[in-house]
């Protein structure tokens, strides 16, 4: 290595403490922020910028719009209210065209922060004109120092920080910090020249000084899209690197039943033919199945696009080969029906199905016991012993299940499992396929960057026949002519679901509990049977519950959202989803998909008194439109990734500089990137692969994602 190369790694992995002005106490504080070495400080980014080049004139401020000001203290002081429960304090600023009010409710302690005199600059949302005035500004003091010129008259950085570290201070240490030695920063990863729009963009040094110090605000931004390129390279290589190992290591099970021994007859008894999607992503599944690698697959599909046919299919390949099944649901109730549907097609086919779950488990004698299988069958043996279809919940996952010869995994809503469950219950076999499904589509940033190690099909056909659901927007005022469309659908000989987002009463009174609200709706409701559903009843109360409202013997049933996923009751043609505004869109959107699912007419009406224009616009998505990948998009704008994904998915990436809303061109940038390096890892050579990414809504509903 160089010298200057290893000056560079020095400069970098350097504890922030080696640097003047940075003792013990600024160390702890700067690691509140997560900046422990220069490294660190360096790629702290701005959490926007002042164009401090021109400021806005008290005089010239528009009301509710934002506003930067510099002017001097004329007054400050903290007044008391009645009681002393309240207190204010104040600071006039005049900047020669006007006074401006900035207030401090309730913060006592700033009392004496600023003083007459006082030099400011002023940042935040105007709230009034009579007199201007703004509350709880963002402010820094104009000091007359000898690097004034790093503050103003400039774009100016302003700096995600904490109590005890001004702007103005870290501001000048990253300045000091470039200033003398901007010239070790290592200009890596070089990068083979971009495609136009993204030519203009810098090298790694040139970045780090755009990001904190821009002559323009498209230098800001050029910044940061150089940062972002690299964040998401560095994905896509951990992605390729992954399916690298995978591919060293596993040797493909063949599992591509090529007699059609269990599949000819199950298709002739299903009473109606596979759309045309559905056969195209079965030809893709029999191809993964029956090539040199295990499969890993991500099959998208809409709510009611027939994904459960599809894993039938494609278990009964794995099973005609020879190899068992293991099909994961997140909730009892959904591995319950899975495990009656199932047992219903494959019976007749002589195809043993078993259910472990945490109340309930079937099978031959024990998982734990079930005997072991010749790894390779004869090619006209029966199913070995032990080799099935194992149905289950988490219960799959434990150490004491064993499932013998396991050739395919089958994770049903994938989105509910974190990677690690993922991994866990793959391991229960010698590298077996895997085929992950889900109904919440997923928005395409995320599917590029979580799971690009998985090769992607989508379902993008309906069933013939099926109607969309006219979906309404209803405050409580309206549910008397709400309950009344209900029992006019009831005495139609239809069925009614009434959803409510809580078991519990709470202290929340707009929140309405399920328990509470199901004698209230029996009674709007009479005299049409009723049932109520909710997670914390008993296995078996779930089951006759569940088993009455599939028969019709139940006309309407009160839930929670655990009927959100798998429940199918054609009859069902009306939905009310009671406070509707504590649900995501996505969750909304798959709640809706249990209705709709024959050639009946429903309706899905959203109850919601929230006032806010935001919550009010959210639902108005699910009224536009039953696009469920257009749902998704807004979903993830509106919540963010991490919120739309939850706390159990742990892939999700954590980007300082990527933003997967909006950076749709630079992932699939890095992906192109990483693909030219890598063209020669492809695991799939012989099967024809879209030559870059394909959207889940388009017409091609397979790409092979960079891994």
């Amino acid at each position: 290595m160089s010298s200057n190369a290893a000056a560079s790694d020095n400069l970098l992995t350097w504890p922030v403490t080696r640097l003047y002005g940075v003792g013990e106490e600024r160390a702890r504080l700067l690691a509140r922020l997560g900046i422990e070495t220069v490294g660190h400080l360096l790629l702290h980014r701005p959490r926007r910028y002042e164009d401090r080049r021109c400021f806005t004139r008290i005089a010239s401020l528009q009301a509710a719009q934002p506003a930067l000001i510099r002017g001097r203290v004329i007054a400050a002081g903290l007044k008391t209210f009645r009681r002393r429960t309240r207190c204010l304090y104040e600071v006039i600023v005049d900047d020669g065209t006007g006074r401006l009010h900035c207030r401090w409710w309730n913060q006592p302690y700033m009392d004496g922060q600023f003083h007459p005199g006082d030099e400011l600059v002023v940042y935040g949302k105007v709230r009034q004109l009579r007199p201007p005035t703004i509350d709880h500004p963002e402010t820094e003091t104009v000091e007359g120092d000898e690097e004034s010129f790093v503050h103003f008259d400039r774009i100016t950085p302003i700096y995600p920080s904490t109590e005890g570290l001004s702007q103005r201070w870290l501001r000048a240490l990253i300045w000091r910090v470039l200033q003398r030695w901007g010239h070790q920063i290592p200009d890596q990863p070089a990068l083979p020249p971009l495609p136009p729009p993204f030519h203009p963009l810098p090298g790694h040094a040139q970045a780090i000084r755009w990001l904190h110090f821009p002559d323009t605000p498209e230098q800001a931004e050029w910044a940061r899209q150089r940062l972002a390129l690299e964040e998401f390279l560095a994905l896509q290589q951990a992605l390729w690197e992954r399916r690298r190992r995978f591919i060293q290591l596993a040797t493909a099970l063949p599992c591509a039943g090529d007699r059609n021994r269990f599949i000819r007859p199950f298709l002739a008894r299903l009473g109606f033919q596979l759309t045309g999607a559905q056969t195209r992503v079965l030809r893709q599944i029999r191809n993964d199945l029956g090539g040199r690698w295990p499969m890993r697959r991500l099959l998208q599909g809409d709510v009611g696009s027939g994904k459960t046919v599809v894993a039938a299919c494609a278990a009964l390949m794995a099973l005609e080969s020879g190899y068992s099944v293991a099909l994961m649901a997140p909730t009892e109730i959904l591995a319950e029906q899975h495990y009656s549907l199932f047992q219903r097609w494959f019976e007749p086919l002589g195809v043993p199905v078993w259910l472990y779950t945490g109340s309930r488990k079937t099978g031959p004698t024990s998982p734990t016991t079930a005997p072991a299988a010749p790894l390779l069958p004869k090619p006209d043996a029966a199913l070995p012993e032990g080799v099935g279809l194992y149905i289950g919940t988490h219960a799959l996952l434990s150490e004491h299940v064993n499932l013998p010869r396991l050739g395919l995994v089958i994770i049903d809503e994938q989105h509910r499992f974190g990677v690690a469950q993922r991994e866990t219950l793959v391991r229960k076999g010698r590298y077996p396929h895997l085929l992950v499904m889900t109904a919440t589509p997923i928005p395409r940033t995320l599917g590029l960057t979580l799971y690009g190690d998985l090769d992607v099909s989508v379902l993008d056909e309906a069933p013939p026949g099926r109607k969309p659901v006219r979906t309404l927007l209803r405050t409580t005022a309206h549910l008397p002519e709400v309950w009344q469309f209900v029992r006019s659908e009831l005495a139609a000989g239809h069925q009614a679901y009434i959803i409510c987002p809580r078991v519990e009463d709470t202290d929340a009174g707009a929140v309405r509990a399920v328990e509470q609200e199901y004698t209230l709706i029996r009674q709007a409701l009479h005299p049409h049977p009723v049932g109520l559903m909710h997670g914390r009843l008993p296995a078996r109360e779930k089951d006759r519950v569940m088993e009455a409202f599939r028969t019709g013997t139940i006309a309407a049933l009160v839930s929670t959202s655990v009927i959100e996923v798998g429940v199918d009751v054609p009859r069902a043609t009306v939905m009310v989803i009671l406070n509707a505004e504590t649900f995501g869109l996505a969750q909304l959107h798959q709640l809706r998909g249990r209705i709709g699912r024959s050639n009946l007419p429903a309706h899905c009406i959203l109850v919601s008194d929230a006032r806010s224009r935001e919550t009010r616009q959210r639902l108005e998505v699910l009224v536009q439109t039953q696009d469920g990948f257009a749902i998704a998009e807004a979903d993830l704008k509106l919540r963010g990734p991490g919120e739309l994904l939850g706390q159990q998915q742990s892939g999700m990436p954590r980007l300082r500089f990527g933003d997967l809303l909006n950076d749709l061109p630079l992932i699939e940038l890095a992906r192109r990137l990483v693909r030219q390096e890598q063209t020669e890892l492809e695991p799939h050579p012989a099967t024809p692969q879209a030559p870059g990414p394909v959207a889940p809504a388009s017409n091609t509903p397979t790409s092979k994602h960079a891994t």
